[in-house]
């Protein structure tokens, strides 16, 4: 689904991955679930383009429902996964700790885990290599990608920044539909390690210029990245 020029979502409000369209090639950041590769093809053809196209794809974090078709991508294709430090053992492993799920209502759980089985989410493959990214770094990849080191949902979760697509990335940092309430609006995500080192590392992207702030659950944001940490901290 195209949301600006240069810039498309794929799934949708439960899970979502990104996909940045330029001139030099294609910038995806997040794989959601494995079933999302025919989300990918689809909209690829939709655009002429194939998987050559695309030049890397960036992890916000290493969690099972964002590095879904990335091993795949990276195995078939030659595509480098880029994933922060503290997130490379998440990524090639799915070792994580345990953390408290908090609200739930039965209907919103379950749909969350239908589509995570019908996009086979059980059938994670982990990325076999990746490539250390770190707070600050200026990939060399189409859009120029920023990356902001916003760690709280996990160790290496980051903001991934785009000037060109208008647009932040922001992983699990927040999310604008609970997966497990089915509460839509901006709030703290669940599944988070450490939810107030998360909630203090919004302030970390209050700087950057951006339209947009994307979740990878719930509705995209038209918003000023700056505005952001205090509506989530009232939520």
């Amino acid at each position: 689904m195209e949301l600006a020029p240069h810039l498309y979502r794929l799934g949708n409000d439960i899970v979502a991955c990104y996909l940045i369209d330029t001139p030099d090639g294609i910038t995806l950041v997040d794989a959601g679930l494995p079933g999302h590769w025919n989300d990918l093809q689809r909209e690829l053809g939709s655009l002429g383009k194939s998987a050559d196209d695309i030049r890397g794809l960036i992890l916000t974090h290493g969690d099972s429902d964002h590095i879904g078709f990335a091993e795949r991508l990276r195995s078939e294709h030659g595509v480098p996964v880029y994933v922060h430090a503290a997130d490379a053992v998440r990524a090639r492993t799915g070792q994580k700790p345990k953390t408290a799920t908090g609200p739930m209502r039965l209907a919103p759980t379950l749909r969350f885990f239908g589509y995570s089985l019908g996009k086979n989410g059980l059938r994670t493959r982990y990325v076999s290599e990746v490539t250390e990214i770190h707070d600050g770094d200026v990939l060399d990849l189409p859009g120029k990608p920023v990356i902001v080191s916003l760690p709280g949902h996990s160790p290496g979760s980051v903001a991934v920044h785009v000037p060109l697509a208008d647009a932040v990335f922001v992983g699990d940092a927040l999310t604008t539909r609970h997966v497990l309430t089915g509460r839509t609006g901006p709030q703290p995500a669940p599944f988070t390690d450490d939810p107030v080192e998360a909630l203090a590392s919004l302030d970390r992207i209050a700087d950057l210029k951006a339209s947009w702030v994307l979740p990878g659950h719930g509705a995209p944001w038209r918003i000023s990245p700056a505005q952001v940490g205090e509506i989530i901290r009232k939520s």
